[in-house]
């Protein structure tokens, strides 16, 4: 940033705010093209450093900028023109919220004296976010009276609030007067700076805030590690985590004996590493498995998990002590079971715990859940093989058995993700995981799988059913723009199928209008207009053939595949209906 090419005080106020976002390591610009923004939007484009996406559909790119802060890489800015503009944001911003990712929103605005005056694109945009956002901050205009340190200080103050404790959004209205341009204007404002130029020569952040340090004394943990070594059958469960905190849990779990029941973004779901883990823990729990016996103790250790069966497993079992660990303090609890709440990342409770802990001499429980989880692979593989109708059940599966080792997944909300969490093969590879599994909406995956795949710089296979689809079609335009090649799985079922699973379905007389939503479909036509490779498949084999060609090349694709509702439906009840049979007849032996 050179003062001497700043052309006036709008320009220096952006520059300002654009630079010191940098210097924070908020350098990946996310723009929606407007009027009111000029300054920031070009003071974006000029800077030097930094990443920037643009995108004609303020709702996409709000997602889009989502899945840039999902990869744990610093938060990713997101920059609007005034008016409706920014209330688009919203769905994004409140996953973030939901989800705990950072995010920076600046919008800009027309200054005080146009607001409420019925001026144009003109809304009430100070705290229009709520309480979906951590912090906000309504910027002066631009004016040589105020100093130009405070632009530093409140960009310093939002990167603080929106990593820290728990991460979140936040958001800074930055009003603008005209001209917007970068038109030459002398006047008082170059007074003053002399601050300005010593930051600028520094190259560090005007201030830098230090956080907080979380650590145990000794004793603090005494007596949940009483209760963990008094417990006779314990449960280690692994939600989301971040990483390399996989191996902590493995290690805990193997000086316990305990079995691990591995969420699909635990990153343990596909591990092979340890028999501790129990990969088709959801599907083993549609049998009794404890055969009456009490289960002591759960250890969940990270994020909620997305099986549904687990927490009915949970209602019925009623552990005496459930044990969460996580690294914010808000409530994770939602049977209202949990008995001690601990505030720590995984690695950091686990490396408190374990040198207190004594090797556990029982692994009965494992030995007997790693057998019914191998029984159930062993009739999900016989299953999903016979026959040559497509199913989503196949579809996941052969997803997790081609997808090359080192690649993403994004996986949508209702179905993709739950098919993929019950049924994806445990070969050991090693993949980025992600999903909007915040609020858990179906609106914006499209864009969000887009921005999480530039972020972590690796090709994406995207698995996404035809509602949510629909959804984000214009975010298909952040497909062809994608350095990385975006491979979209498109499940057509025709509806959606979520609703087949639920008792709702019984209700005939209002349930395919109202809830099945049939929309008579197909998207080769949305593929075309976006100039983005397409094939559709209705069996098994093409399938397979169409995605393994996608995966060996570089291009991205949408590879519409097409399924019957009801079929699907069936092939869920009756492979389930199978490995109960088995494992209860196991079970009794």
């Amino acid at each position: 940033m050179k003062i001497e090419n700043i052309p006036n005080i709008n320009y220096l106020w952006a520059g300002l705010i654009i630079e010191e976002l940098v210097r924070n390591g908020a350098d990946h610009f996310c723009i929606a093209p407007g009027s009111r923004s000029t300054p920031l939007t070009i003071s974006a484009a000029e800077c030097a450093k930094g990443e920037k996406t643009v995108h004609f559909d303020e709702r996409g790119l709000g997602f889009f900028a989502l899945g840039v802060s999902s990869s744990g890489k610093g938060p990713a800015v997101l920059i609007s023109t005034s008016g409706t503009a920014v209330a688009n944001f919203f769905p994004a911003v409140i996953e973030a919220s939901k989800k705990k990712v950072p995010l920076i929103i600046l919008t800009a605005d027309r200054p005080p004296e146009l607001r409420k005056t019925g001026a144009l694109q003109t809304i009430d945009q100070p705290g229009i976010f709520g309480k979906y956002v951590k912090w906000d901050f309504d910027l002066p205009v631009p004016d040589p009276g105020i100093k130009p340190e405070s632009v530093l200080t409140t960009i310093d103050q939002a990167i603080f609030m929106a990593k820290s404790g728990t991460p979140g959004p936040v958001h800074i209205n930055c009003m603008f007067r005209e001209p917007l341009t970068p038109e030459e204007s002398g006047g008082e404002w170059r007074n003053g700076l002399e601050p300005v130029k010593k930051w600028i020569q520094s190259g560090d952040p005007y201030t830098k805030y230090t956080g907080s340090e979380e650590s145990f004394t000794p004793g603090s943990l005494k007596e949940i590690t009483e209760i963990i070594g008094q417990s006779k059958k314990g449960i280690i469960v692994a939600g989301k985590l971040k990483d390399n905190e996989g191996k902590s849990v493995i290690e805990l779990a193997e000086k316990l004996k305990w079995p691990i029941f591995p969420d699909l973004t635990s990153g343990l779901r596909l591990d092979s590493s340890s028999d501790h883990i129990i990969h088709y823990f959801d599907q083993v729990l549609l049998s009794d498995f404890s055969n009456g016996e009490k289960i002591d103790t759960i250890i969940h250790l990270g994020g909620r998990i997305t099986s549904k069966r687990y927490y009915q497993f949970i209602e019925k079992v009623n552990p005496d002590n459930y044990i969460t660990v996580l690294n914010h303090p808000l409530r994770n609890d939602p049977l209202h079971i949990v008995s001690h709440r601990v505030r720590s990342s995984v690695a950091g409770f686990v490396d408190a715990v374990l040198p207190e802990m004594l090797p556990g001499d029982d692994d009965e429980l494992v030995v007997e859940l790693r057998n019914a989880s191998d029984i159930t692979e062993g009739i999900i593989e016989n299953f999903v093989n016979e026959g040559e109708k497509l199913n989503e059940i196949f579809i996941s599966r052969e997803i997790s058995n081609m997808v090359k080792d080192g690649n993403a997944m994004f996986l949508s909300n209702s179905m993709p993700i739950r098919d993929m969490d019950m049924y994806a093969v445990s070969n050991g590879k090693t993949l980025h995981i992600s999903g909007n599994r915040g609020a858990s909406g179906i609106d914006g995956v499209i864009a969000s799988a887009c921005g999480y795949s530039s972020s972590i710089n690796a090709p994406l296979t995207l698995l996404i059913g035809d509602i949510a689809f629909l959804h984000d079609m214009n975010s298909l335009a952040l497909v062809r723009e994608s350095k990385k090649q975006i491979i979209i799985v498109l499940i057509n079922n025709g509806g959606g199928s979520i609703f087949s699973f639920l008792p709702v379905a019984e209700y005939k007389t209002t349930f395919e209008k109202y809830f099945l939503t049939p929309h008579g479909l197909n998207f080769d036509h949305a593929a075309d207009q976006f100039n983005i490779k397409y094939s559709k498949v209705t069996t098994k084999k093409e399938f397979s053939d169409e995605y393994r060609s996608a995966v060996q090349g570089s291009e991205s694709v949408i590879l519409e595949a097409v399924v019957d509702m009801d079929e699907n439906l069936n092939a869920h009840k009756e492979l389930q209906s199978l490995i109960k049979i088995k494992l209860d007849k196991k079970q009794n032996n």
